[in-house]
């Protein structure tokens, strides 16, 4: 069940949009052919935290479902083994995404060059 007061099942939702809005940028910068720019590597460092999270999550699963010995006098749903195993692979699955991510930008975009943002910048604005 869904708990609107619980600030816990918000935190995936709002860690997407860092995603969808990276995903976004990528996109663009890749259509239009433009090179990266600070709010895009800003963007990116957002992405490292989230990715760290998520090995975090990912790890934190894997231990929930290693003390699964611990509990056998209680009585666990027949689903456990099978959602968890799901859920380690889904957040598997978002860390690779992620790094692809990181690839493509790098490929495509190009890296993060300091000196040519430096001069972009308008000084006079």
């Amino acid at each position: 069940m869904f708990y609107f007061f619980k600030i816990d099942n918000y935190i995936f939702p709002i860690l997407s949009l860092v995603h969808f809005i990276f995903l976004y940028v990528l996109w663009f910068k890749i259509k239009e052919g433009e090179i990266s720019d600070p709010q895009m590597r800003n963007l990116e460092y957002g992405l490292y935290v989230v990715s760290l999270i998520y090995i975090f999550k990912f790890a934190d699963t894997i231990y929930i479902l290693s003390t699964y010995k611990e509990f056998e006098s209680h009585q666990l749903p027949a689903t456990f083994f099978p959602v968890g195993i799901s859920i380690i692979t889904l957040y598997a699955f978002l860390f690779g995404l992620t790094l692809l991510s990181f690839y493509y930008r790098k490929k495509h975009v190009g890296a993060y060059n300091i000196d040519i943002l430096n001069e972009q910048i308008d000084h006079w604005e």
